[in-house]
């Protein structure tokens, strides 16, 4: 069965690029004024091309969306679990051979990461933790599932990629979503930023969602870390691999994630600077090209630009991170993934939402609402 590495290998990085920065003011008039986009429209949104027209973009997504999802912001809040890894990633804190503590989770320090969480509201959770198969594997996210389960509506994972049969395990034990982002689509590049460990396997990572497909999940994120290459190139080729998950997937659904590179241990410099300007286009593209897809910030972004991207096409974003495991019991910043830029609890930023017109939504989704579609 054909997997989207077939349709990604038909796909040349160089002409892409040429393709976008060959769009013109007419080629962008023309995806602002279609009732329907598709990627060639999408292109042009991303491409140079589109600058001066920001903020007719903006206007646009800013009621596309509302449209579709109104006045609301999904909450949702990280849950590191594990710090240890076996893959050598040139812009992670986890990197193998960064020589940081490491820390897993016990029992009892995951429940109390779970206190601590419910006590601030939260009912959707992301667990996140490096990729180390030997100890934070398969038998530990079933154990770790079962502990979490009782207390959150909705469970996303954040991990190594898996076989397909082991996601259906997860998905039988309560995973509701699953996030994996690519990093960057340019292959040879991306054996550069992965020399070692199970992520170095370009193929196996980018058919990850293919897998999940497969498997049944509720809802799969997808994204790219902006700042490895070229941003324009791994954004479009991030909407291809979308728009061929949806139509080869339609149960899912889908979020995007817009990471951008923060300082970490053992950091790399950008190669591929974005503006918060160039930001905020990739956002509000994304939104015109696709009204139904969740788009999601982190706290990597600044608070004043996290305030204003709310109105401009963001759906779901989270407040109050720790991305260090046991950090919100224990709070260690040695043992962070990345260091995180909005540092405001989630109290003040709920007032935030409220300011802009939002109101923030901590629970939307229930595990007997799959039940009842399931029935039917």
């Amino acid at each position: 069965m054909e997997s989207f590495y077939d349709i990604y290998s038909n796909q040349n990085w160089e002409e892409i690029s040429n393709s976008i920065q060959s769009k013109t003011e007419d080629d962008v008039l023309r995806a602002l004024n279609s009732s329907k986009r598709n990627l060639e429209d999408f292109k042009a949104l991303i491409s140079p091309a589109a600058e001066p027209y920001l903020e007719q973009m903006a206007q646009l997504s800013h009621a596309t969306t509302k449209k579709r999802f109104g006045n609301t912001i999904q909450m949702y809040i990280p849950l590191y679990l594990s710090n240890e890894c076996q893959n050598i990633c040139t812009y992670c804190g986890f990197s193998y051979e960064n020589k940081i503590e490491r820390k897993t989770l016990t029992d009892e320090e995951i429940l109390a990461e779970v206190a601590v969480i419910k006590s601030m509201g939260y009912d959707h959770v992301l667990i996140v933790t490096g990729e180390a198969n030997k100890t934070v594997g398969m038998d530990y996210f079933l154990n770790a599932l079962k502990l979490i389960k009782p207390y959150f509506s909705h469970i996303a994972m954040e991990v190594q990629p898996l076989d397909q049969e082991e996601y259906e395990e997860l998905i039988d034990s309560g995973l509701n979503t699953v996030l994996v982002y690519q990093e960057t689509y340019h292959e040879k590049e991306y054996k550069k930023h992965h020399p070692k460990g199970k992520k170095s396997n370009f193929k196996y990572r980018i058919e990850t969602q293919d897998r999940l497909g497969k498997a049944g999940i509720h809802k799969m994120g997808l994204g790219v870390l902006f700042g490895l290459e070229d941003w324009r190139v791994d954004t479009y080729l991030c909407a291809i691999h979308l728009d061929y998950l949806e139509k080869t997937y339609w149960q899912s659904k889908y979020s995007i994630s817009f990471p951008r590179l923060r300082p970490c241990a053992g950091g790399i410099d950008l190669k591929s600077e974005m503006s918060d300007k160039q930001l905020v286009q990739v956002i509000c593209a994304y939104r015109l090209f696709n009204e139904e897809v969740e788009l999601s910030m982190s706290t990597r972004e600044s608070p004043k630009f996290r305030e204003n991207v709310i109105k401009l096409g963001i759906t779901s974003i989270s407040a109050d991170a720790k991305t260090d495991p046991g950090g919100y019991a224990n709070p260690n910043t040695n043992l962070e993934q990345f260091e995180i830029n909005d540092k405001r609890s989630t109290f003040e930023f709920i007032e935030a939402i409220k300011q802009q017109g939002y109101e923030p939504v901590f629970k939307d989704w229930d595990m007997s609402l799959q039940s009842l579609k399931t029935d039917k």
